[in-house]
């Protein structure tokens, strides 16, 4: 047998004093290691304090050192702004030369800002009968330069220098002209018409004719024949055309497709002056019915004055002439002041003083007026209809097609050397299709829709399909129900839909589908000229801008270069954007694009010293896109900055800038970081303005090139800015 294993030895009991012992130690230690927290808690704390209080009165000496310097620093940033009133008086003067340069050169063409001259023209081509439609679309050349012209007297002169009757004077000049060319391509197309016997093709036995020009393209065919097989009406090397009914096959009508590049249908959204902003602090409103009736009914004013504005024409050209002269005359004397402002004697004195404070006065206008460029309004009108078309959410693009089912017109008739032709007293008339009846409808007669195919222009970018809509004459508006079948042919910009009713149609999209942006960037290319870059969902926008002129660079489609015929074109920044919204590229909120679109947006006070004194520095610095500018609130801006003189140039290192409107700091965050901190960098100080802030740590040649900046240049940037509304819609 195994031997028994032995019993391990057993544990001594514990006593109980020895057990005691055993809880006092524990508690002494316990006690220990608390104490040891404690005091390293409250070492910590006081650290901790120490270094907010350290930070506190640093904070609060920059503080009190920024306010020390604040009011030097506002007045150095207020003589650099100098530059905008500055250019507004250049453009001023601008526009008289503009004015004078024309009379001087007599071409014959009527001067826009004179109303004698208008009504004269537009009376001396009402008087013009029986043009043909060539000879109607080389006037209209003239005609739609005139209408653009005036638009942009009313768009580029400042509202504190347009009383409220010269406003509706020049609407009054636009509806005359618009409605004029109407007429007179209607009735050419009636002369058109009425030889569509002579023009005949041999083949099918019907009139088929393509008219074009930059402007106009004309598409009409004439049923001759009036075979009910021939339902499908293709102009020839084209695709467009109609597919049309039984019934119009057999009807003697005639087709017609006028695609207008040019909408004079969709209501003028004109400058509204009223009695109380003729002061410098005027602001635009947009106010299409009202505008446009009061336009109308100075249109009749105008018509009965005729006769008398035709025999004072003589005395009227004197006039301008004398007011030219006057107006050179006072831009001589302001020069004259400005160069004898050395001089001591009182006279003088007074000049000068006079003169700071027009100049005064007209900065306050130019800062009122570029305020209301960053302001929203409060409340969005109403549609009154499902149906009608919200002009403010969505654009019309690529112009009008005007189709039409028109009755054929007598037919001229050669009888012995002569051509004899029956006159319609009342003009061309439409075919009504389907026919208005009062009697029980035939239920075994029916009136299927017109099918229509359109080419989409090239000038035009759609970025989601196009929306077809059609106009309502009696409301006055464009709506969307009515058209039905619709396809779109991307590749070949072919547009396919079904009408029950022709008449007048237009192309639609979302005027805010490029909005809000991805990004964007301003970048100098060297003295007085800057490369603006914004990224938006679908593309990129390149823009130049140089002295009072801009120009698209570039315009990229999902990365890919795409070639645009308003590509290297210079142009004042108002024709500018008009030409890019027209095109569809549209980049420029309006006052109540923020209730179509989730916006970042800001006080417009801040945001407008930040657009005015980016363009201070815009020669020398480049801004850029930050994405804590959508975590600060909207009081505040980030941004990013660096120096930079030239496109060649090594570029530093981006910095980020926080500005209020009242002081600008540099942050010691960097854009790649996780969380945001409104830590000062180190070494940097709080300053009033941007250009101080920068001028801390920028260079001497950058700060010069700043100083000497061209003000028509900095004022064509700002306008930029103000119009794009970078910091808010990105």
């Amino acid at each position: 047998m195994a031997p028994k294993s032995k019993k391990a030895p057993s544990k001594k009991k514990m006593t109980k004093a020895e057990r005691l012992r055993l809880m006092q130690e524990e508690e002494e230690r316990r006690l220990k290691e608390e104490e040891e927290a404690r005091l390293k808690f409250e070492k910590e704390e006081q650290e901790r304090l120490e270094i907010q209080r350290i930070e506190r009165e640093k904070w609060s000496l920059l503080e009190k050192k920024d306010l020390e310097r604040r009011s030097q620093e506002l007045e150095e940033l207020a003589l650099l702004e100098g530059c905008f009133p500055e250019a507004e008086k250049q453009k001023r003067e601008i526009r008289a030369l503009a004015q004078w340069k024309h009379y001087t050169e007599c071409d014959g063409s009527p001067d826009p800002w004179v109303a004698q001259e208008m009504n004269t023209f537009i009376s001396l081509w009402e008087e013009e009968k029986n043009q043909a439609f060539e000879q109607v679309m080389e006037k209209s050349k003239l005609v739609l330069s005139l209408i653009e012209k005036v638009k942009l007297i009313l768009l580029e002169t400042p509202t504190y220098e347009l009383d409220h009757r010269t406003v509706l004077q020049h609407q009054g000049s636009i509806l005359r002209l618009q409605e004029l060319l109407s007429l007179k391509i209607n009735v050419a197309t009636e002369l058109l018409l009425r030889q569509a016997s002579n023009l005949a093709d041999l083949d099918t036995g019907n009139m088929e004719k393509i008219i074009k020009d930059e402007n106009v393209t004309l598409y009409v065919w004439a049923n001759l024949k009036k075979n009910p097989r021939h339902r499908s009406v293709r102009f020839s090397e084209t695709q467009i055309g109609f597919e049309i009914p039984r019934i119009l096959a057999t009807s003697n009508v005639a087709l017609r497709l006028l695609h207008t590049r040019y909408d004079h249908i969709t209501p003028l959204f004109p400058i509204a002056v009223t009695e109380q902003n003729q002061n410098p602090v005027g602001a635009e409103q947009v106010n299409v019915e009202e505008s446009t009736e009061k336009a109308m009914t100075e249109e009749k004013l105008f018509t009965e004055e005729k006769a008398a504005n035709e025999d004072e024409q003589p005395k009227a050209e004197q006039e301008r002439e004398l007011n030219l002269v006057q107006e050179e005359n006072k831009y001589e004397a302001i020069e004259n002041t400005v160069l004898q402002r050395t001089s001591d004697s009182e006279g003088e004195d007074s000049q000068t003083t006079q003169l700071e404070l027009e100049m005064k006065l007209l900065s306050e206008a130019v800062l009122a007026a570029q305020l209301c460029l960053v302001e929203n309004v409060v409340e969005l009108p109403e549609a009154s209809q499902a149906y009608k078309v919200d002009l403010c959410h969505f654009s019309t693009l690529g112009g009008v097609y005007h189709l039409d089912v028109l009755e054929l017109p007598p037919q001229c008739k050669p009888v012995k050397g002569w051509v004899l032709v029956e006159i319609l007293q009342e003009g061309l008339q439409r075919f009504i299709y389907p026919p208005d009846t009062t009697e029980e409808p035939d239920p075994d007669v029916t009136f299927p829709p017109i099918e229509v195919t359109l080419e989409i222009h090239k000038s035009v970018i759609f970025f989601e399909r196009p929306r077809v809509v059609r106009w309502d004459n009696e409301g006055k508006f464009w709506r969307s129900d009515g058209i039905s079948s619709v396809y779109y042919n991307r590749e070949d910009r072919l547009l396919t839909f079904s009408m029950d009713t022709l008449g007048p149609v237009t192309l639609i999209q979302d005027a805010h589908v490029n909005m809000p942006y991805q990004s964007w960037e301003m970048s100098p290319c060297g003295m007085n000229k800057v490369l603006l870059i914004v990224k938006t969902v679908f593309m990129e926008l390149q823009i130049y801008i140089k002295e009072n002129l801009c120009m698209l660079a570039s315009v990229k489609l999902r990365g890919k270069g795409l070639e645009f015929h308003l590509k290297g074109k210079w142009m004042a920044p108002i024709p500018f954007i008009l030409a890019l919204k027209e095109a569809g590229l549209n980049i420029f909120p309006a006052v109540y694009s923020h209730f179509y679109v989730v916006i970042n947006n800001k006080v417009p006070q801040v945001e407008l010293k930040a657009y005015r004194q980016m363009a201070l520095l815009s020669s020398a610095f480049s801004f850029g896109w930050s994405k804590w500018n959508m975590v600060c609130n909207s009081t505040r801006v980030v941004i990013r900055v660096r120096e930079q003189l030239s496109e060649e140039t090594e570029h530093h290192t981006w910095s980020l800038l926080m500005f209020s409107g009242d002081r600008a700091q540099m942050l010691k965050m960097q854009e790649e970081n996780d969380k945001f901190s409104e830590a000062l960098r180190e070494g940097t100080e709080f300053h009033s303005t941007l250009y101080h802030m920068m001028k801390d740590f920028a260079s001497p040649v950058a700060m010069e090139r700043v100083r000497h900046s061209n003000c028509q240049f900095i004022d064509s940037v700002c306008y930029m800015l103000l119009s794009i509304r970078v910091l808010s819609y990105s």
